[in-house]
């Protein structure tokens, strides 16, 4: 900026002032400012200038696991959200590792952001390392809570969800069992099995629940291999099957496949497979996929709004607030 100011003729305190407010200076200033950076093809570092500031207008994004069309889906949400506000987004991706997730968080100190929106990994994620964060920083939780840290938490209801799925499958058809991971990564699952149980129970049926083994984000290769075990072993107690998230239940489709089950609500189909999340590519398998819609903008816009307002008023909340959204059943051939 020394130098642009040096070569344009245009004093450095009013060439900040322009850029941090062009109304700010008159308007044949402005007019001489818009010239010079036309005539030198000069941009300020918006990086190096927030050094400079006590506060920024960068808001940090972090997800588990961009390589899922799942959360790349809700970060765009998330994306857009922060741009219409006027905010810059710093989206980084925890790549699957909770490791990850605490030093995204402390690369984004040096970057000195506003406000942070963390979709965490939940029970696995470093506790203290987001509560020592979150101390500095105002943070926003969506998509998996980790109880009792930060600003707010916003969500889905996985009562409601599971019990709408269950409901409608019992009612059309045998009562499910569930397909989940013994040790899943996301708090969603947990959720998603006590709801399940409930569910049964409200509606007078046994519950059935298959564990199977598997570790990090390949989901679809769990389903695929450990449900088409059990499926091969004739171990489901009836013809329905609610796996505890789409890329389990895709997963599934294709050991259905591959062991010459028909799979769907008609006559011919000797087994029901349903999931959970509406992932984006849930519509385009072989049958489509019977699942419940997260509403993945109420949950970006919500979170994102939740920070714009602390940071608008420069007030940290009192209390921690929890916004869980309904989610909406999609019937599809599978199920």
């Amino acid at each position: 900026m020394e130098e642009f100011a040096a070569v344009s003729g245009i004093s450095r305190p009013t060439l900040s002032k322009y850029f941090n407010d062009p109304e700010s200076v008159r308007q044949s200033t402005r007019d001489k400012v818009e010239l010079a950076l036309t005539q030198y093809d000069y941009r300020p570092n918006v990086y190096a200038v927030n050094q400079n500031r006590r506060t920024t207008r960068n808001i940090g994004v972090v997800l588990p696991n961009l390589s899922d069309p799942f959360f790349s889906e809700i970060g765009r949400e998330v994306e857009l959200a922060c741009l219409t506000a006027g905010y810059s987004p710093i989206l980084m991706s925890s790549h699957g590792s909770p490791e990850q997730e605490s030093r995204n968080l402390e690369a984004l100190r040096s970057l000195k952001p506003a406000g942070v929106l963390l979709a965490p990994f939940g029970r696995v994620s470093d506790r203290r390392d987001i509560e020592r964060f979150s101390k500095d920083v105002p943070v926003v939780l969506f998509d998996a809570n980790v109880e009792g840290l930060c600003e707010a938490f916003v969500g889905t209801d996985n009562f409601q969800t599971v019990d709408l799925i269950v409901e409608y499958l019992c009612r059309s058809g045998q009562p499910p069992c569930l397909f989940e991971m013994k040790s899943p990564l996301n708090p969603n699952a947990n959720k998603r099995r006590q709801a399940y149980l409930e569910s049964m129970g409200q509606h007078g049926f046994e519950a059935h629940i298959y564990q199977v083994d598997g570790e990090g984000w390949g989901f679809e290769e769990i389903g695929r291999s450990e449900g088409g075990r059990l499926l091969y072993e004739g171990r489901f107690k009836t013809d329905t099957i609610l796996c505890s998230n789409d890329r389990l239940a895709i997963g599934m489709l294709s050991a259905a496949y591959n062991l010459g089950i028909r799979v769907g609500h008609d006559d011919g189909a000797a087994l029901r497979i349903a999931g959970h999340d509406d992932h984006p590519f849930s519509r385009f398998t072989s049958p489509s996929l019977t699942t419940i819609a997260q509403d993945y903008a109420a949950i970006a816009n919500r979170a994102a709004s939740t920070l714009f307002n602390i940071l608008d008023t420069g007030e940290r909340l009192k209390t921690r607030e929890e916004t869980l959204f309904e989610g909406s059943l999609v019937m599809r051939n599978s199920a």
